[in-house]
């Protein structure tokens, strides 16, 4: 980001943050397969994370296949380089996706705005969409899941079922398409209204409805045999839309990514 000072209505001068220029976001020290979806005038940026690729470091030597090749600060969730000609870059994440789930994910140039993003993801005002290919086809093409999930956080390890639970979440399933041969598969549309661990893997799960390819909560047999038919391993997960409106210096922004949906999740149905 590049600073300049300009004066405030009394006349006294301020320091102010301008966005970064095209080449800022062109020389990205991205991860394996990662794409810039789109980026706005204030510096917030959306990503397209490929199946299997970390959301950020999480310990040295993490940093080749993370989302920004580069190292990573945990307590203040920024990524740190040093770009052509000394200049510092810094890029805030602002959103995580599990490293085997595909999609869009966040980022802010400006660690104001990051904080402001963040406020709006921890009210709720953020509308996610993801995909899900799964086994079995739900009753209804419509439903309203709710349930009250339990996570248990063990030597960095999250785990989340949904029975005896106390930790409500609530998600909006709909049908896209349904498969015609065997194995019966379904894709799915959720629109999580909560963001809990591992939220919707597991609700899919409990109404028998195991996401592809997932090696925690998912049909391990079918997902063996699944593996066999295709030759294809990857959790059928993926994070398509994210879309909110924002506050930031006095004025409204409006701000939409979507990242494609891999034709994987299709070419099985």
């Amino acid at each position: 980001m590049d600073r300049k000072t300009e004066p405030d209505k009394g006349g006294q001068s301020r320091l102010s943050v301008s966005a970064p220029s095209d080449g800022f976001w062109s020389s990205l020290p991205l991860g394996r397969d990662v794409m810039v979806l789109t980026h706005d005038i204030n510096g917030l940026v959306a990503f397209s994370k490929p199946s299997g690729v970390l959301s950020h470091p999480n310990e040295q030597g993490d940093e080749a296949r993370s989302l920004l090749q580069v190292p990573y600060e945990l307590e203040d969730e920024v990524f740190t380089w040093e770009r052509k000609g000394g200049k510092p870059g810094q890029l805030w994440l602002l959103n995580r996706l599990d490293s085997a789930t595909s999609g869009v994910i966040l980022a802010a140039a400006d660690p104001a705005l990051a904080t402001t993003i963040r406020a709006q993801f921890k009210r709720k005002q953020v509308r996610k969409v993801y995909c899900a290919l799964v086994f079995g086809a739900p009753r209804q093409s419509v439903e309203l899941w709710r349930d009250l999930l339990a996570v248990e956080k063990k030597g960095g390890v999250v785990r989340t079922v949904a029975t005896a639970g106390h930790i409500p979440a609530e998600c909006r399933m709909s049908v896209m398409r349904v498969g015609r041969r065997e194995p019966r598969l379904t894709l799915l549309r959720l629109e999580p209204r909560t963001g809990r661990s591992h939220q919707l893997r597991v609700q899919c799960a409990k109404r028998s409805l195991p996401v592809v390819g997932d090696q925690t909560y998912g049909d391990f047999p079918m997902n063996r045999a699944f593996s066999r038919l295709t030759a294809t391993k990857r959790l059928f997960l993926h994070s398509m839309e994210t879309t909110f409106d924002y506050e930031w210096r006095g004025k409204t922004y409006s701000f939409a990514a979507k990242a494609p949906l891999p034709s994987e999740f299709e070419q099985w149905l």
